[in-house]
């Protein structure tokens, strides 16, 4: 089994700085929801890891969060792939939670739920927080210029071995050009 983790914000969608609060703001980048897609057909399951303090802060509530992930999985869906198990950290950075990035608690979680080991997962992230998460568990940091991706980049301090691609779908391409012909 091959195994990616996406960020949501910046990765799939673009972001906000004033958070993405309802399935209306909620909208692709362009290329995004084809390259799940194509990742799924070359025997890719894709997982979301995706911190979401705007539930702590309270400026959404847990059936808007869901409503914004039926309108991502339903695009995904009718491209013709498939989001196999999404993972959000709801709290806020004052927390101080296991689960929320560059904490290591929801990659430990995706390795339980698919019975893989995080080395050399790819996990495509437009922030440090992302890159620094993948890189604690072994996973390959993958950094895309989308979303906060330039400025992570033009601030640098990116983990050894970090790899840069223009979006999602240029990722994609390149990393099912390293993977082996057969699933």
């Amino acid at each position: 089994m091959k195994l990616i983790v996406l960020d949501r914000d910046g990765v799939i969608n673009f972001d906000s700085d004033l958070f993405i609060k309802s399935p209306a703001e909620w909208r692709p980048i362009p290329g995004s929801i084809e390259a799940i897609a194509r990742l799924n057909q070359h025997g890719y399951r894709v997982a979301v890891a995706t911190n979401q303090s705007g539930i702590g802060r309270g400026l959404f509530d847990m059936a808007t969060f869901n409503a914004i992930n039926d309108k991502m999985m339903e695009m995904v869906f009718r491209q013709g792939g498939r989001i196999d198990a999404l993972f959000f950290c709801p709290h806020t950075a004052t927390e101080q939670c296991s689960c929320r990035k560059p904490r290591t608690g929801m990659l430990e979680e995706i390795a339980a739920r698919f019975h893989a080991d995080m080395k050399g997962v790819p996990f495509v992230g437009d922030g440090l927080k992302d890159l620094q998460a993948a890189d604690a568990v072994g996973a390959q940091p993958v950094l895309v210029l989308t979303g906060k991706g330039m400025k992570t980049q033009a601030e640098g301090g990116l983990p050894k071995g970090t790899m840069v691609y223009a979006d999602l779908a240029e990722a994609s391409r390149h990393l099912i050009s390293l993977s082996p012909a057969h699933a």
